[in-house]
């Protein structure tokens, strides 16, 4: 990749991250992935503004933990961000651009079983509840990411833990609940949605 190009794809990603609620404190602007802030001086994060791209947060360093989907807008807050969560974190503490995100070609599918095994379902769009839809279960084994990007939710109506599924990562290939992520503790996804760009 030459340099335009780098600069290219460096402006299609830019987060800017404060300290404090509200906008406050200490701030820093990124186009590229932060493995850990406290690197940076910051003891955390509490508010942050999306100019460009997708963006997904974590709430330890060298992403681990509960994942947060940042796409465009303002999160003056740690409540904007984990939304109706049951699980929230006050801080964020690494963050990467998503870059796989296409939201008008996005298609993934859902296995009934382990290592993409049984009955599967192919999805190519959003879905307050899996359940509704003809899914017959609270929960989702397996996923193959044919393209673009998701984030599954925990409860119907994009609630509860959040897991980030992209096409870029692990070959699109999640054939385990735990590598839905670090915070994954089962498989129950109620509700899939595509990622913006």
């Amino acid at each position: 990749m030459n340099q335009r190009e780098q600069m290219e794809q460096q402006c299609q990603w830019r987060i800017t991250v404060w300290e404090e609620e509200n906008f406050q404190g200490k701030r820093c602007e990124f186009r590229l992935e932060c493995p850990n802030i406290l690197d940076r001086d910051f003891q955390k994060i509490r508010s942050i503004k999306v100019d460009n791209g997708p963006w997904v947060g974590y709430e330890y360093p060298e992403y681990q933990g509960q994942q947060f989907i940042l796409e465009k807008g303002d999160y003056p807050c740690y409540q904007a961000w984990s939304g109706n969560s049951s699980y929230r974190t006050e801080h964020m503490l690494s963050f990467r651009p998503i870059k796989c995100a296409n939201h008008s070609d996005s298609k993934i599918t859902m296995y009934e079983c382990e290592d993409m095994m049984g009955r599967k379902f192919e999805m190519c769009d959003d879905y307050p509840s899996l359940m509704a839809m003809g899914w017959c279960s609270k929960e989702v084994p397996s996923i193959k990411v044919n393209s673009g990007a998701w984030v599954g939710y925990q409860f119907p109506g994009y609630r509860g833990y959040q897991y980030i599924f992209e096409r870029d990562r692990r070959q699109g290939e999640y054939r385990k609940y735990y590598e839905f992520g670090t915070q994954a503790h089962s498989n129950q996804i109620q509700s899939m949605r595509r990622i913006q760009h």
